[in-house]
């Protein structure tokens, strides 16, 4: 057994492990924490796997944004940890056949990439899966790309608009009122008469 394969079984065993504790912890916090060590085992697999550009994907979308913004909300949320757990195994009958389906699927894919084609021609120049992507991305998909950036921009600005409607129950700034403002316009002195003097 080489190395790369007992490193493979290593970060297998931990990736089952956590994926499981992701189901099966009690707190949301702690299911949230067991997800990161999913991710970035998720990630050391692909490593091992020659796929560095996924794997870094990985890490910096997922572990470095999505699952900082869901515990962010998970522990500013006051959660009914009984109300989220009350009805969970009666969901068991449509949770089982969809479960079983997805491990045939993922079994199925995983049995069908260890066969190697006998045609198949080794490259004469050896490059990273990252430059090659980059060349495919940029050649044969780069209408579709272009493409997918303009609705990712569209969807973003589109965002941004929604938060920035007016609201007749929300209440906004002025920046320009506030520049133009003067100090005899927020500010009034009153002069109280002292002790002993007449109103």
């Amino acid at each position: 057994m080489t190395e790369t394969l007992t490193l493979f079984y290593i970060f297998s065993a931990i990736l089952v492990f956590a994926a499981l504790r992701v189901i099966t912890a009690r707190h949301p916090v702690h299911a949230a924490l067991y997800l990161v060590l999913s991710f970035f085992t998720a990630a050391a697999v692909w490593l091992l796997l020659k796929a560095e550009f996924l794997a870094i994907t990985l890490v910096l979308v997922y572990v470095g944004a999505v699952m900082v913004l869901f515990l962010f909300v998970v522990m500013m949320v006051d959660l009914d940890l009984d109300k989220l757990r009350k009805g969970f195994w009666q969901n068991a009958k449509v949770a089982l056949p969809v479960g079983g389906l997805i491990v045939f699927e993922m079994t199925a894919i995983l049995l069908r990439s260890f066969q190697v084609p006998e045609t198949a021609v080794p490259l004469a120049k050896p490059i990273s899966n990252t430059k090659a992507l980059g060349q495919v991305l940029y050649t044969d998909y780069f209408f579709a790309f272009q493409v997918a950036a303009v609705i990712l921009l569209l969807a973003m600005v589109a965002a941004i608009a929604l938060t920035l409607r007016h609201r007749k129950d929300a209440k906004h700034q002025d920046p320009g009122q506030q520049v133009r403002v003067q100090a005899k316009d927020r500010l009034k002195m009153v002069r109280f008469p002292k002790k002993g003097e007449g109103a």
